[in-house]
């Protein structure tokens, strides 16, 4: 089976629950305070193996960082390409609200010193059939996509999040483009998603286009082809790995050979169990348990 080569972040992620995300010039108390595993990329890394995809996971971490590995390779993940640098691994600071909501600050720390050996090793890794997984929490990601669009290799990007370096990637070599609201609007310069959604098909036809609305569902286009899936119906306890869990099932599926319609409700199954548990890393399902869900719907 083609395997998932994750070029992307480890982060240490510290969670405050709070009653209402602070705004500006306020403090707020915090109910209390978690450490866990994090960061995009090593969240969708740990699901796409949870779901039985065999991963490889690419990236730096400090030395205080070894425990990101341990945990990726509990999971499955392989690990043998992950550096250990001086940089501080990047870390998060991260108030979930009373409703599950978030805010995020992230700190790229060691994820900001990819260089080009860590690109050398993941188009070295890439046979055919094969996807390259790309968050926007690293460095050059511009010279990452460019090196791809002249191999031709599958590229799933997970533009997340947006920071403006986006505005001059090469992303006519994506395959697979994956945003929130948020980062579509930023793409296509529109805000409402059906109209960011018909802009990006327009402008990239070869590649499908997937837009997470939350618990609103998502939606999904190709060329002139439209359609929404609806999200399943939880209680949220905290929302900060759900897209994660959403890509790293979605890109399992891809790979399993499932067509896109079953892949998305499977990423969508996952997204949902994943907002019923605290934490990133920690709130990633077991595969069983989202079959569960898939059955029962």
């Amino acid at each position: 089976m083609p395997k998932l080569i994750n070029l992307g972040s480890l982060c240490v992620d510290n969670v405050y629950s709070v009653d209402t995300i602070a705004t500006v010039g306020e403090t707020v108390a915090s109910r209390n305070h978690a450490v866990f595993p994090g960061g995009k990329g090593l969240n969708q890394s740990l699901a796409a193996s949870k779901a039985g995809a065999e991963v490889h996971h690419i990236g730096c971490v400090g030395e205080d960082g070894d425990w990101l590995k341990e945990a990726l390779a509990e999971a499955g993940v392989n690990v043998s390409n992950v550096r250990r640098i001086e940089t501080p691994t990047g870390h998060a600071v991260i108030q979930v609200d009373s409703t599950g909501q978030n805010s995020i600050v992230i700190s790229g720390g060691a994820n900001r010193s990819i260089q080009v050996l860590d690109r050398d090793v993941a188009f070295a890794l890439l046979q055919p059939g094969d996807w390259l997984l790309l968050q926007n929490e690293i460095n050059d990601i511009e010279a990452v996509l460019k090196e791809a669009g002249d191999r031709d290799v599958n590229v799933a990007f997970n533009v997340a999040p947006v920071d403006g370096r986006e505005q001059n990637y090469r992303l006519d070599a994506v395959r697979l483009l994956i945003v929130n609201e948020v980062e579509a609007a930023a793409l296509a310069r529109k805000t409402v998603p059906d109209a960011a959604l018909d802009a990006l098909c327009s402008r990239f036809p070869m590649a499908h286009i997937v837009l997470t609305l939350g618990r609103e569902g998502l939606l999904h286009g190709i060329g002139g082809h439209r359609e929404k899936l609806a999200a399943y119906r939880v209680e949220a306890v905290d929302e900060t790995a759900a897209g994660d869990a959403f890509v790293g099932y979605l890109m399992a599926g891809l790979l399993s050979g499932e067509e896109y319609a079953k892949a998305l409700l499977l990423g969508s199954a996952a997204g949902a169990l994943a907002v019923t548990q605290e934490g990133a890393a920690s709130s990633i399902p077991e595969y069983a348990d989202v079959l569960a869900i898939l059955d029962s719907n």
